[in-house]
């Protein structure tokens, strides 16, 4: 049942886009606005590469694509996606967006390709011209 209700909210999501901003609640956080759309929550649960990819898809290849990404959620296999397994899910897509944007950064500031960043490189890389 909460499989079904995540991956049609998260379709719907994917098809239809608000038009005016929303305020949500988070529990412990107070109020916060988000950014117009679900573009936020989007890269969120997918990661911001993968969700731009979804914003190429028909609505019916987003709602397969959906369901295949809410079975790897599905850590035990129960047909069921608990809390728990959400949040895991979330971290372990933000930690491989991290990993990802540290390796396309790190070319920037390697000037000298030796696999390390010296002061200098970081200075010339951040600063460049004003120096």
């Amino acid at each position: 049942a909460l499989k079904a209700l995540l991956l049609l909210l998260l379709a719907a999501g994917a098809l239809g886009k608000p038009t005016v901003r929303q305020e949500r609640a988070r529990p412990g956080a107070g109020q916060h606005e988000d950014r117009p759309g679900f573009q936020y929550d989007h890269e969120a649960f997918l990661g911001k590469e993968e969700a731009r990819s979804f914003d190429q898809l028909s609505p019916e290849e987003s709602r397969e694509r959906l369901g295949k990404i809410v079975d790897r959620i599905d850590d035990n296999k129960d047909g069921y996606i608990t809390t728990e397994e959400l949040k895991n899910w979330i971290k372990r897509v933000q930690k491989r967006y991290i990993y990802e944007n540290v390796a396309k950064v790190w070319k920037d500031y390697d000037l000298n390709k030796d696999d390390k960043i010296a002061w200098e490189e970081y200075k010339q890389a951040t600063y460049g011209y004003y120096l």
